[in-house]
């Protein structure tokens, strides 16, 4: 039997917003490849670069820049959003034409779109993954919602990493009320694993997110970690051509980590100083590791993500103006994220594909 016949091809298209959605999709892009369907990468930015580095032998797409950027301000941020709302919008419309080109030229057989709302094909199956079936926005935060769930609606499925019920991650982000057969559970998906490795730092620091606001907490921190008496390794979060290591006292400097090195990182670390987006928060569950958040100002989905996990007594959090290194003793006093192992039954999954 000639399994290349046999061979499915799978667009696999991450936004790129930060880094959490291009990482989120390594596990998935891993399977594809070791159940004999041949993923092709699509995205754009430092989610495409990181992409690229990870799988340097997958044949790689760029697709148009949807111009996220942050406000400098984190009340301002829905408003910096809305403001360049026109030039998501055509990015959007430009990436449908695209994909339905693409489907044709690359014999695509199947589609999974990270959070991409223009990629998704009308004549083969197509997947959207989103912890975020509730969009929080404030007082908008019914109509972002609605929105997203009439996105939703048009893909053949809808994949959330999160657990169905009450034990879960995302709570009402990731939970709705109405019934939609279209919304698979799937569990948390980290592309790192738990191992046991000798503790060689007390704190690591892990930054990402779009400008200007990863630049600000940076600066914050670097003038902060001096007052940090243990050893720490600060994973600054610019995906650049070249892997920069500097050391300066008690601090080792990276500009980034493939997901080897980075598991191997957080895996000698007693603690984690980071951003509480939602990649992050489903890879700390996985390693069970104690952490403290700096939610990105403004940014409803993570202050929210943070309230939740301090008051379940899971993990503290500080806004970014207010952070003062002394904080992070507060880790002590919280149980740390819940373990919530879950084995993905990729096949299973898969099977949205051979329909």
């Amino acid at each position: 039997m000639d399994l290349k016949l046999e061979q499915k091809t799978i667009l696999v298209a991450p936004l790129n917003w930060g880094l959490g959605h291009a990482t989120r999709c390594i596990p998935i892009i891993k399977a594809l490849s070791e159940n004999n369907y041949i993923p092709i990468i699509a995205s754009d930015g430092i989610a495409l670069a990181l992409l690229k580095k990870e799988f340097p032998n997958i044949q790689t797409l760029e697709l148009p820049s949807y111009q996220i950027e942050y406000a400098k301000k984190g009340q301002n941020f829905k408003w910096k959003l809305l403001k360049n709302s026109l030039r998501t919008l055509k990015a959007v419309r430009q990436e449908k034409k695209i994909i339905e080109n693409w489907i044709e030229k690359y014999a695509i057989d199947g589609i999974i779109s990270d959070n991409r709302l223009g990629v998704f094909g009308r004549k083969v199956p197509s997947v959207y993954i989103t912890h975020q079936l509730n969009v929080l926005t404030g007082n908008t935060t019914w109509i972002t919602s609605k929105i997203h769930q009439y996105v939703i609606n048009k893909y053949t499925e809808c994949w959330v990493p999160d657990h169905p019920g009450n034990l879960n991650l995302t709570g009402k982000l990731g939970h709705i009320d109405s019934v939609n057969t279209k919304i698979k559970y799937i569990g948390p998906v980290s592309r790192l694993q738990k191992k046991l490795l000798p503790k060689k730092y007390d704190l690591l620091v892990i930054l990402s997110g779009p400008e200007p606001q990863r630049g600000l907490l940076e600066n914050h921190l670097k003038k902060e970690i001096v007052r940090f008496e243990g050893n720490v390794i600060f994973i600054e979060g610019n995906v650049e051509s070249e892997q920069k290591i500097v050391v300066k006292e008690n601090v080792t400097y990276y500009n980034f980590m493939n997901s080897t090195a980075l598991e191997q990182a957080f895996n000698e670390s007693e603690m984690v100083l980071c951003r509480s987006g939602y990649t992050t928060i489903m890879d700390l569950a996985i390693l069970r590791k104690k952490a403290f958040f700096i939610p990105t100002p403004g940014q409803y989905e993570q202050e929210y993500l943070a309230k939740k996990l301090k008051k379940e007594g899971l993990a503290p959090y500080s806004n970014q103006n207010d952070f003062r290194m002394e904080n992070i003793e507060e880790i002590q006093d919280y149980k740390g994220l819940p373990r919530l192992d879950s084995k993905i039954e990729w096949m299973d999954l898969f099977q949205v594909f051979k329909k």
